[in-house]
């Protein structure tokens, strides 16, 4: 089986497996990954650190992301410029109007202005020890995360259930590995590089 065909196979079970954490944690998980914070990472105040508007069944990280307000970071969200290219990442603040974009993500309104993120807080359908994971297929955080490494230091956090390790997520050369990955149970390192 080849590498796409897998990673279709496995987002079929990671999206499953997703509701069922879902339908059993529901918003206890984003109170959760509050709880621990990002002190993990050791951040001096006033570090740029990008979080995502939860669809579905993903963790919502907004009180995490209210919590780092709090402790002085500056917040800023993904933006779509469309099919192909990297995410860009505008300024926001919890309360912000948002505009409503493809599969029903929000975003920043284009009058904020754009932040380069030193901490990337990702979503996911499944990752593993080394720091693979699972998305949905579009490549946007893999394309985001090689641009900004490419100009500075970028952490990746992924934001997930528990339930959704696995043993090895299929990847190609091209994946951008995750630094950490944030559960409700608290933080994991990733082996990778």
């Amino acid at each position: 089986m080849q590498t796409g065909e897998k990673k279709r196979a496995a987002r079929t079970r990671a999206l499953a497996r997703r509701a069922a954490a879902f339908a059993a944690h529901g918003a206890v998980a984003g109170a959760r990954i509050a709880e621990h914070g990002l002190s993990f990472l050791l951040l001096a105040p006033g570090r740029v650190v990008s979080g995502f508007s939860a669809i579905r069944d993903e963790i919502d990280p907004a009180a995490l992301l209210q919590r780092l307000q709090g402790e002085g970071h500056h917040l800023c969200l993904p933006v779509m410029q469309g099919k192909g290219l990297p995410l860009v990442f505008r300024a926001w603040s919890p309360g912000d109007e948002m505009g409503k974009v493809q599969w029903g993500i929000s975003e920043p309104l284009p009058d904020k202005p754009v932040l380069e993120p030193d901490v990337v807080l990702v979503p996911l359908l499944a990752f593993d020890a080394q720091g693979f994971r699972l998305g949905y297929g579009g490549g946007f955080y893999d394309r985001t995360l090689a641009r900004l490494r490419a100009i500075k230091p970028v952490v990746a956090v992924g934001i997930a259930y528990d339930e959704l390790k696995v043993d090895a997520v299929p990847h190609r050369s091209y994946d951008e590995r995750l630094d950490w990955v944030l559960t409700p149970s608290g933080p994991q390192r990733c082996s990778g590089p």
